[in-house]
């Protein structure tokens, strides 16, 4: 468990906190590319690391991210005007370009435009996502790249949904495979046909179930790496085989989780402010390795849909929230799923809002299947603690090839090494770059 201070620093993202300077050292999602579709359209409200903000398109196609207050007095910019080179304030007229600029100056018989700046942060565009630096602009690091990005045809695009809980708690149930066994299980997956499926190789989308069912105890295994750590959830067939899950955690908000047979885009957990934060999917490839046939399943790498099987909102919608108890049905808890609750992500979102805004973690009981968990704390932790006296956070931009950061599922061969998967000696890598197009 952590100490109620450790449990502050590790959850408080405000300007000046400790773990708030660490996150503005990175490159943060503030908002989908396609939430400002238009050059010279409408602004965009953005809360963010505790900031209010707010975002527009200028007439050229460039992003700006503005402090939402007007530096005259106070009004917010979120009404103001898209046009020219910049967002007009509608109270005087003072119009600021996407570096902060003061540009035009029209109440004032003796215009100060020069002397006068909005907040503004740089930002880039990538995988469907405008990204943000909000930190200390000599620090600056550039975009990490995970590459794999194909023709439009070939991507999933970019999502994300909203979870009212602390971004740390949202993260944590990314890296506790052992939940998966329980929270996200359905009856009628006990019995594992004897058909040849459980054997080394990659199982398929439904024999995954059935194995996260058959061993609900996983041994965890973790190496710590420059980007953060990879971790193996190992789980035993009921043929006696090696069943893993592999996935990677990039400080200080990307989880890369297993995945059937592989996962080359991350989650990040995105803090708004202390209480509650946005689920990043960026866009990724479509990626086809030899020998694996998709299902459809939730475990393919396809576009999720909805429960009406309609194309999902860039914005997931949440129907299952707090407020409807989530829509549990009772009568199927009992017969049909472990919860009663639909699907994955408000089955996560339950237990996640359930704790609390933040998690009261020194009143924990932590086990042998949570040292994922406690890992990604404690490197967080150590990280904030190193930033304040001086140190240099981990993972930044150009710190090391992120292209190579995968996740993994697999039922091992009898001498196989799980520390092998997803890296550039693992034989289905090498069969599969000539499907990974380089930019």
């Amino acid at each position: 468990m952590l100490t109620s201070e450790d449990n502050e620093l590790i959850t408080r993202v405000g300007p000046g906190t400790p773990m708030g300077d660490l996150l503005r050292r990175y490159w943060v999602p503030a908002c989908l590319s396609v939430e400002l579709p238009d050059p010279g359209g409408a602004p965009l409200r953005i809360r963010l690391l505790g900031e209010d903000l707010v975002a527009f398109r200028d007439r050229q196609g460039k992003v700006g991210l503005l402090e939402e207050a007007c530096p005259h007095r106070g009004a917010s910019l979120y009404f103001g005007r898209n046009d020219d080179c910049g967002l007009r304030c509608v109270y005087h007229g003072w119009q600021f370009d996407t570096a902060g600029a003061c540009v035009d100056m029209p109440s004032e018989p003796r215009p100060f435009a020069e002397r006068i700046r909005a907040r503004a942060y740089p930002t880039q565009e990538s995988r469907g996502i405008v990204w943000a630096y909000l930190g200390p602009p000599e620090t600056i690091t550039p975009l990490p790249d995970y590459g794999h990005h194909g023709p439009p045809e070939n991507e999933l695009p970019a999502s994300k949904m909203r979870t009212e809980a602390n971004w740390v708690q949202v993260m944590e149930g990314n890296l506790d495979t052992a939940h998966i066994s329980h929270l996200h299980q359905f009856f009628g997956v006990e019995d594992i046909p004897d058909d040849g499926t459980d054997r080394p190789g990659y199982p398929s989308s439904a024999m995954s179930w059935k194995l996260w069912w058959a061993d609900r105890a996983p041994t965890l295994e973790i190496e710590d790496t420059w980007f953060g750590f990879r971790y193996a959830g190992l789980r035993r067939t009921p043929n006696g085989h090696r069943h893993v899950r592999m996935t990677s955690w990039v400080a200080p908000w990307t989880t890369i989780v297993a995945f059937v047979p592989y996962t080359i885009n991350g989650q990040l957990c995105v803090p708004i402010d202390d209480y509650s934060c946005w689920r990043y999917n960026p866009a990724s490839q479509r990626l086809r390795f030899p020998d694996y046939v998709p299902t459809g399943s939730v475990f393919d790498v396809t576009p999720f849909r909805t429960r009406t099987n309609a194309p999902r909102s860039p914005i997931i919608p949440r129907d299952y929230t707090a407020a409807n108890d989530y829509q549990i049905d009772r009568e199927v808890q009992r017969t049909t799923s472990f919860t009663g609750i639909f699907d994955f992500n408000s089955q996560d979102s339950m237990v996640q809002e359930s704790m609390g805004a933040i998690s009261r973690r020194p009143k924990e009981h932590l086990g042998s299947t949570d040292v994922a968990v406690m890992r990604m704390r404690d490197r967080l932790i150590e990280a904030a603690r190193a930033l304040a006296g001086g140190g240099t956070p981990p993972a930044l931009g150009g710190a090391g090839d992120f292209e190579d950061i995968r996740g993994a599922e697999k039922i091992l061969e009898p001498d196989e090494d799980w520390r092998l998967l997803g890296t550039r000696n693992d034989p289905v890598v090498q069969a599969a770059e000539g499907l990974i197009p380089q930019r």
